[in-house]
């Protein structure tokens, strides 16, 4: 009844709050790549002008001309490029360097503003592109996706990985979270596979639902998300009618709230 409608406005609020921050960030970091992108692509434009020039051979020395680069000035001027290009990767959370036989990558993960764990991939150039070494966890689809996009896109490969490990990454975030700071809430110890997109865990409420814990089952269906895509609340039978109300409130802060903000959320009167 009042509680439920009370806890509903409430979750508005914060969602909005939450989104509002979300799309600042979203669009500060999209202006920072869109700037980087285009700082790029005029020193691509640079370097292919000076690469037609030095094929032609002529035009060094001529009055009023820049003389044509060497190929120690092309070789340097790629390096700049090819750092620029690393520091780039690295806005996005993906980091690589060249190594004796390939290239080796470091995708780091992170929720919010909180940078999480680091996952090392090695990659073998000759006689194709493919995985060498990896620190990635077994019940991340590896193999499948690079089936499906190496050797042929390795921009989209790394892409479609860090969104998996980010996915599974933020929802362990999230779970530690909980158990760190609503230990005093949770009833037992939550319940979860190695992959974290399977989650139950039973909880009470300050003061009146002592007696009455609920019970949450919260599912990812899709492996790269850190939001539930299905959520159950639900109650003993036993228990007050205005508990069941605040179970229906609780699923929908579950499935537009991070696990610990939900908590947060929730009313503690």
């Amino acid at each position: 009844g009042l509680f439920a409608h009370l806890e509903m406005l409430e979750c508005r609020a914060h969602r909005e709050s939450v989104e509002r921050e979300e799309k600042e960030q979203r669009e500060e970091k999209l202006a920072l790549l869109e700037c980087r992108a285009r700082e790029l692509r005029l020193q691509r434009d640079e370097l292919r002008e000076k690469l037609e020039r030095l094929e032609k051979g002529g035009g060094a020395g001529k009055a009023g001309m820049a003389p044509d680069p060497t190929p120690r000035d092309v070789l340097e001027w790629r390096l700049r490029s090819l750092q620029a290009l690393l520091q780039l990767f690295h806005l996005t959370g993906i980091s690589g360097k060249l190594s004796r036989r390939g290239v080796c990558f470091t995708l780091s993960t992170a929720f919010g503003n909180s940078h999480l764990d680091s996952f090392h991939l090695e990659l073998l150039l000759h006689p194709q592109l493919r995985i060498h070494r990896h620190s990635i966890p077994p019940f991340i689809p590896l193999e499948r996706i690079s089936r499906e996009f190496l050797p042929r896109d390795l921009r989209r490969f790394l892409s479609v990985l860090s969104q998996h490990l980010n996915g599974y990454a933020g929802r362990k975030f999230q779970l530690e979270q909980l158990q760190e700071h609503f230990s005093d809430r949770i009833k037992g110890i939550p319940r979860q596979n190695s992959l974290c997109n399977l989650l139950t865990f039973e909880y009470g409420l300050s003061g009146k639902s002592r007696n009455f814990p609920l019970r949450a089952r919260l599912l990812y269906r899709d492996p790269c998300r850190s939001l539930p895509t299905d959520v159950e609340v639900s109650c003993a039978s036993d228990a007050p009618a205005w508990l069941a109300d605040t179970a229906a409130a609780h699923s929908e802060l579950f499935r537009l709230l991070p696990l610990h903000g939900a908590f947060q959320a929730f009313p503690t009167a």
